[in-house]
């Protein structure tokens, strides 16, 4: 049996020759990501040619990796708020009319109550279905390299479980308005773990490809091209396989809708002319090199100064070996000014470097949404103000709610619509009736504006007419709608309409009347019983 041979330069027209074409595109992008990843959390984006055993190297400050773990938390909690839909399904309101019409020839009273629960049971399936799949995990790493890196490639299973893909994993081609037009991606995996197809494919080529240094021996490389085509009608589709050793695998052919795809490329935000985008970490860059090489001066300096060395002078009468050897506390003979400690008269510069570096860590804690940043330096600080400047630098991040509302939340959604579909979780709706609509993250934080000016509204309402002024101009009815709508609650059911309240009203004013004409009526019943003993005693016998 002959060696295998090294593949060195892959076919252009193969997924490996498609990849190694595009590569050269990504490189300056990688290299921005890792000197990002280095500064911050080197394991995100570690150096090339990085193992298990390489020793990853390590900043002389924290600012960094607890600014990406709050933002990336923070994030989380805003696109996927926990024990709450992140979208809502809503119907294309001319089909809404035609689906009430036939409800109501049929005899159904309330047609929209009906609707609307069918399409909360459908949103609250999807979001079990992502919860059950631990969803959360691998949207934490995401948008922790979306920070970091500025890029990252998510994959929707068939189970409806989500993979990620690290940008040292993927390229990307995009069109001239930025959607991906083209994806390859580059799986390293273990011999044993292939498909009988595609290890036949490896055995029968002979053809081993090309490790990098200090890879596993038997790892093979898996490549899976996506391309979006058009039909000869103009409809949009993505198309998809994998290929081993140069050989497309047996099986593994797919296609999805255009706006249904298993493959997401996301970007932190939008370069224009460029395949892939910007790490947060990369637009603050100079504060993170600048606070990494002023704690470098520090620690190491302050090692340096915290090193005691005893200098003894060579032409006096003390013995540098009476010194070494003296105990603690001990007494010996010799001369005090013939011995000194040796000291560097540097702590001026550095509480200047000090004083920089909490500057620059302020801006960076600013920048990545920390509290502690927000509160100024005073002795009264009210909860107000903090509330305000907290709310304008989480505003601050809507371009990239925006950005991940569109490239993120909403193809997951629809995805996943697809999967259970066609797994029969769900029903299958017509196609463009039912759509996705986000109401988390930049659309959550337009309702909590929108919540906090009403309250403030009636607050202020209250500080300068009382409560009476307030009961007599605010309509309660509309403030509770809007405020349920501020929280994206259904009011169906919880809040009173105007006629409900109108009857409520009346049936209290009846009720008030009736017992307090009670008494009277029980006098009156008495007085009679009364009257009618007497007039039956006074007749004679």
């Amino acid at each position: 049996m002959t060696a295998p041979t090294q593949e060195k330069a892959p076919p252009a027209y193969t997924a490996a020759g498609r990849y190694a074409a595009l590569e050269t595109e990504r490189t300056g992008v990688l290299n921005r990501a890792r000197e990002a990843s280095c500064l911050t959390i080197p394991s995100l984006i570690p150096p090339q040619g990085t193992t298990d055993v390489t020793k990853l190297p390590q900043p002389f400050q924290s600012v960094g990796a607890r600014g990406v773990n709050n933002l990336a938390a923070k994030l989380l909690l805003v696109l996927f708020p926990p024990g709450a839909n992140f979208f809502r399904l809503n119907v294309d309101e001319f089909v809404l009319d035609k689906l009430k019409a036939k409800a109501m020839a049929a005899g159904v009273t309330d047609a929209q109550a009906e609707i609307d629960t069918s399409l909360s049971k459908t949103e609250r399936g999807i979001t079990k279905k992502l919860e059950e799949k631990n969803f959360r995990a691998s949207m934490i790493e995401l948008l922790k390299h979306l920070i970091v890196a500025g890029n990252g490639l998510l994959q929707i299973l068939k189970d409806g479980a989500i993979k990620f893909h690290s940008l040292e994993d993927y390229v990307v081609k995009r069109d001239a308005s930025g959607e991906p037009v083209e994806i390859v991606v580059r799986e390293g995996m273990n011999r044993l773990t292939l498909s009988p197809e595609a290890l036949d494919i490896v055995t029968r080529s002979g053809v081993s490809p090309e490790v990098p240094a200090g890879m596993d021996p038997n790892t093979i490389f898996v490549y899976t091209w996506i391309r979006l085509i058009s039909n000869k009608n103009g409809v949009k589709s993505w198309i998809t396989h994998q290929e081993v050793a140069g050989q497309k695998i047996p099986g593994t052919d797919g296609q999805y809708p255009l706006d249904a795809t298993a493959w997401l490329a996301l970007r932190w935000n939008k370069v224009s002319k460029s395949d892939y985008g910007r790490g947060h970490v990369e637009e603050y860059l100079g504060d993170h090199w600048s606070i990494e090489s002023l704690s470098k001066s520090i620690v190491e300096g302050s090692a340096g100064m915290a090193k005691m060395l005893w200098m003894v002078d060579e032409g006096g009468t003390t013995q540098k070996k009476t010194i070494s050897k003296a105990p603690n506390n001990g007494v010996v003979d010799g001369n005090a000014k013939d011995v000194t400690v040796l000291k560097a008269d540097k702590f001026g510069d550095f509480q200047m470097a000090k004083q920089t570096i909490d500057d620059i860590k302020q801006r960076l804690e600013q920048a990545y949404l920390q509290t502690s940043s927000i509160t100024r330096n005073a002795e009264r600080v009210t909860a107000e103000e903090i509330r305000l400047m907290a709310g304008e630098l989480e505003t601050s991040l809507g371009g990239v709610y925006s950005l991940l509302g569109g490239e993120l939340q909403r193809p997951l959604v629809v995805r996943l619509m697809a999967v259970m579909q066609r797994a029969g979780l769900l029903p299958a709706f017509p196609k463009g009736v039912v759509t996705p609509t986000i109401i988390a993250g930049l659309d959550g934080l337009g309702r909590s504006s929108d919540l906090q000016r009403l309250d403030a509204l009636l607050q202020g309402g209250v500080q300068f007419f009382g409560p009476e002024g307030v009961a007599e101009y605010v309509n309660a009815g509309q403030y509770f709608k809007r405020r349920a709508a501020a929280l994206s609650i259904d009011v169906v059911g919880v809040i009173r309409s105007e006629e409900e309240v109108q009857q409520a009203r009346q049936a209290a004013a009846q009720q008030a009347i009736l017992q307090k004409a009670a008494p009277a009526g029980v006098k009156a019943m008495s007085d009679q019983a009364i009257a009618a003993k007497q007039e039956e005693a006074a007749q004679p016998q």
